[in-house]
This record gives C-alpha cells, sequence and structure tokens, in this order.
C-alpha cells in the first residue's frame, strides 16, 4: 500500500521551473511532518526540504531562495516549487514522514517510494 505518491518530475531547463507534489494519506499528513528529499546517482538521499503540520519550514542551504515548501491541509498534499533551478538539482525527489523540528528534522521512517525524476538540462 502506498501513502506517499510523488508526481510533477520532468525535464527543465536550468533557470526553469517545476512543482512537485506529494498526496499523503489523511492519517499520515494529519500525525507528521513532511519532508521532500532527493537523491542524485552516486549520492546519498539528502533533505531538500520539510514542513511541519503548523507550517514551520526547513530547507537545505543549497536551494533556500529558491524552493518553497507548502502543504494544503484540505487536499492532504504537499507541494516543493522549484524556481531557478540548476543541473545539481538533477535528482530523484522523494517525500517521506519528517521528524520536524524537536527531532532535529530528517525522515522519520525509512519508507520510500518510486519518487519522481528531476532533470536539469540544456
Amino acid at each position: 500500500q502506498v501513502q506517499l505518491v510523488e508526481s510533477g518530475g520532468g525535464l527543465v531547463q536550468p533557470g526553469g521551473s517545476l512543482r512537485l507534489s506529494c498526496a499523503a494519506s489523511g492519517s499520515i499528513f494529519s500525525i507528521y511532518a513532511l519532508g521532500w528529499y532527493r537523491q542524485a546517482p552516486g549520492k546519498q538521499r539528502e533533505l531538500v526540504a520539510a514542513i511541519t503540520r503548523n507550517g514551520s519550514t526547513k530547507y537545505a542551504d543549497s536551494v533556500k531562495g529558491r524552493f518553497t515548501i507548502s502543504r494544503d491541509n484540505a487536499k492532504n498534499t504537499v507541494y516543493l516549487r522549484m524556481n531557478s533551478l540548476k543541473p545539481e538539482d538533477t535528482a530523484v525527489y522523494y517525500c517521506n514522514t519528517d521528524r520536524g523540528p524537536l527531532g532535529g528534522w530528517g525522515p522519520e521512517y525509512d519508507y520510500w517510494g518510486q519518487g519522481t525524476q528531476v532533470t536539469v538540462s540544456s
């Protein structure tokens, strides 16, 4: 059973924009903070951005000012708006539960779906 489903990835030129969506089950959405993570080939998975139930956010330094995470509680969906994309943003992007600020941020559970591919290339 899949409780977190990512979508919205694709191929975009440097400087372009994409918006990723993560649809979550109601129970997960109402209980946990949620985060976007990414993994590029040959590299470790890293936290990109996360958001708590009340809107507190965390961003990786590499995406500050370019990416915005948000959540729509009515739709049980978390978004990641990515602007000014760079080739180094190329990765598979995943959403997952996050520990939030009290837990130091990071995935709460080691459950990962298929993610959505973001490729930034000219």
